[in-house]
């Protein structure tokens, strides 16, 4: 049974940090690839970061600079590095993996206040 959970969401200021943890189970973390999407109110669930089995990873332009996808394989964890957060960054995060299908987590919350 895959299990994807997040953690990490909150209420910050513009210009703050944030860290998204996704711990998966259930999956071989190796051989997947990880992403985050987002989602905001009234909008459509957008890619935010990829980051493929190999390590490479991909930012949407809009949070290039400011946000650094990683994974750490002996805890099967996936993060995302959230920095000089902006209120337009205001949204429901997703974790997201593809491995022998396609799973999502359940969600948290980041709201950025300006």
């Amino acid at each position: 049974q895959v299990q994807l959970v997040e953690s990490g969401g909150g209420l910050v200021q513009a210009g703050g940090s944030l860290r998204l943890s996704c711990a998966a189970s259930g999956i071989i973390f190796s051989r997947s690839v990880m992403r985050w999407f987002r989602q905001a109110p009234g909008k459509e669930r957008e890619l935010v970061a990829t980051i493929t089995s190999r390590g490479t990873t991909n930012y949407a332009d809009s949070v290039k600079g400011r946000f650094t996808i990683s994974g750490d394989y002996a805890k099967n964890t996936v993060y995302l590095q959230m920095n000089s957060l902006k209120p337009e960054d205001t949204a429901v995060y997703y974790c997201n993996c593809v491995w022998n299908a396609n799973y999502w987590g359940q969600g948290t919350q980041v709201t950025v206040s300006s």
